[in-house]
């Protein structure tokens, strides 16, 4: 895997340029393509100049202090939140995506029930009028059997707890069938009983080839489930193996890089190219 070589340059802005994904001497084939991508909220940036690849297949753990951009960069994947500038290119058609929001994002007080909550994983193939099939009844009860939720399927979801509501979430993206499945924070604010039943479908899904993407942060999960790490602090810290990445070299400028933050700073409109030349 290349891409640990983490002596890009430095610049006015930060930027550090990482190489992108690559496994053995093979360059797989890339689901995500991000080039100087830099997203700002009020013109306040929230991630940096972010260079990369996923490949497809690939599992990602994203990390880093709070505020760095992780869940901005998933939303910038779905496109949710435009970017600034830079591009972002995702290989799979919009349909093939399945995104997770943050529990606390969850709206619980809407009427519906389990079962028509991981129904709304048909939604790309069933849509708003067409007819729901015994198939999908069945692929349904099959998903909240998986994550431990049979005879749930009448239960209104506003009574549910944290962890059981993410079980639900987690069958929803079972039936959705995605390529690319985008998770963020998918085990904080459940129990840990949960997050050892959802855990081995992140390993599933690996090796179904699917990619996925989540923002962890136990580091001991992203050690054993993830093997590979995205290490931002709203620029790339380092991006590759997870032994490679969890070094305590750049967890601590990580955690050095968010103490520094100036909130009142104005965005940074740099290339990288800017940013290597300014550093030389």
């Amino acid at each position: 895997m290349a891409g640990m070589d983490a002596r890009g340059g430095i610049g006015a802005c930060g930027g550090r340029i990482v190489a992108g994904s690559r496994l053995g001497h093979h360059t797989l084939e890339s689901m995500i393509t991000l080039k100087n991508l830099t997203v700002s909220y009020r013109q306040h940036p929230a991630l940096h100049h972010v260079s990369g690849t996923f490949a497809e297949g690939s599992l990602t753990a994203v990390m880093g202090p709070n505020g760095a951009g992780k869940s901005t960069l998933l939303k910038s994947i779905v496109g949710s939140i435009p970017k600034t500038t830079g591009s972002l290119k995702v290989s799979t058609p919009t349909e093939r995506v399945a995104y997770l929001p943050q529990l606390a994002e969850i709206d619980r007080s809407f009427p519906i029930n389990v079962r028509d909550c991981v129904m709304l994983g048909f939604w790309s193939v069933a849509g708003a009028a067409r007819r729901v099939t015994s198939t999908m009844l069945g692929a349904i009860e099959a998903a909240l059997n998986t994550v431990g939720l049979e005879g749930f399927e009448a239960r209104p979801v506003g009574t549910l707890s944290s962890g059981q509501l993410q079980r639900v979430m987690f069958a929803r993206l079972l039936v959705q069938d995605a390529e690319l499945i985008l998770l963020d924070e998918p085990f904080n604010a459940v129990d840990s009983r949960t997050t050892q039943a959802l855990l081995p479908l992140v390993s599933r899904w690996h090796k179904e080839q699917r990619t996925v993407i989540a923002v962890i942060h136990d580091d001991v999960q992203v050690r054993e489930f993830f093997p590979q790490t995205l290490l931002l602090a709203r620029e790339v810290i380092a991006w590759g193996p997870t032994a490679d990445v969890l070094q305590e070299e750049y967890l601590s400028r990580a955690r050095f890089m968010a103490e520094a933050w100036d909130e009142d700073a104005h965005a940074c409109h740099a290339t990288s190219a800017e940013l290597q030349a300014a550093a030389a």
